[in-house]
């Protein structure tokens, strides 16, 4: 690679070092409020990355067949945006998302009745984390036995994967709540359905929460990954799938981009929902401070 090159990478990598420093340090001195300005440092340091790939890729040469420059991707990426919003609609509005809220909600449900014996709570737990550990490359070729080719198989495929999470984190949450807080309800002569809804399920906000954030990401995965398995000739899992074939490698990174990007953003929505719901928990509090 040329010596100029060398000195752009490792300027832009300095730049940004000093940068996220001076950024750092006058949050942390209270000059500059966290808020807002604490998204500049990811930024930065994602742009250093971006830089320093580019001139990697294009002063020593790289085959873009190995690895595209993140300019070529770009290019693709302006070039090709109707081929990435229908694999979008097909894979994230189609197969993520109604999956995502059957299996998130039948796992909530199941596990408030769950909850109420003691039997199925030690039967189903072991179960429930046995399940979760199953790989997706073996539950996805059955689905789209049972359910066909189009995103039917996909959802029930997120359905599959976001159950047990969901169903594993809300029973350890409806357990959070201690039992002075369960004899005080009591003490107030409140029914079950009371002490569910006002202290119980409150208290396994955090829980809720946190198994929806990973259901989140994982949804998405376990989508991509059953469309390697059969699916109509569009989707994300098809386009990379068939890109790799084709050896449109700066195809396939752009649809990894677009997932990133909806997953990141799907992500900090329910982020967001959670510190609106959750703002009394100390983990959002001491976030706020």
């Amino acid at each position: 690679m040329p010596l100029h090159h060398w000195l752009a990478l490792i300027a832009s990598w300095a730049f940004a070092w000093l940068f996220v420093e001076r950024l750092a340090a006058a949050i942390r001195a209270g000059k500059l409020p966290e808020t807002g300005t604490g998204l500049v440092i990811p930024l930065i340091f994602g742009l250093a990355l971006i830089v320093i790939w580019e001139v990697v890729t294009r002063g020593a040469s790289v085959s873009p067949v190995l690895l595209p420059a993140p300019s070529a991707i770009a290019t693709r990426f302006a070039a090709s945006t109707g081929i990435l919003w229908a694999d979008f609609v097909q894979t994230f509005i189609k197969s993520v998302i109604p999956g995502y809220v059957i299996g998130c909600v039948a796992g909530l449900l199941v596990a408030i009745a769950v909850d109420r014996s003691p039997f199925l709570k030690a039967g189903i737990m072991p179960i429930g984390n046995f399940m979760s550990a199953l790989p997706i490359i073996g539950i996805a070729p059955i689905m789209v036995m049972w359910f066909g080719f189009d995103w039917q198989s996909k959802a029930a495929v997120v359905v599959a994967m976001t159950f047990f999470p969901m169903l594993v984190n809300t029973v350890a949450g409806l357990n959070a709540a201690s039992t002075i807080e369960r004899d005080l309800m009591s003490t107030y002569a409140a029914s079950y359905r009371q002490t569910l809804m006002k202290l119980r399920l409150p208290a396994a906000g955090p829980f809720i929460f946190n198994a929806l954030k990973i259901n989140s990401t994982l949804a998405l995965i376990g989508a991509i990954v059953a469309e390697f398995f059969g699916t109509p000739v569009v989707g994300m899992g098809f386009r990379i799938s068939t890109g790799v074939g084709r050896l449109a490698i700066d195809l396939v990174w752009a649809e990894i981009a677009v997932a990133a990007i909806a997953g990141s953003a799907f992500y900090g929505v329910i982020a967001l929902i959670e510190r609106g719901v959750t703002f009394w928990h100390p983990s959002v509090r001491g976030g706020r401070t």
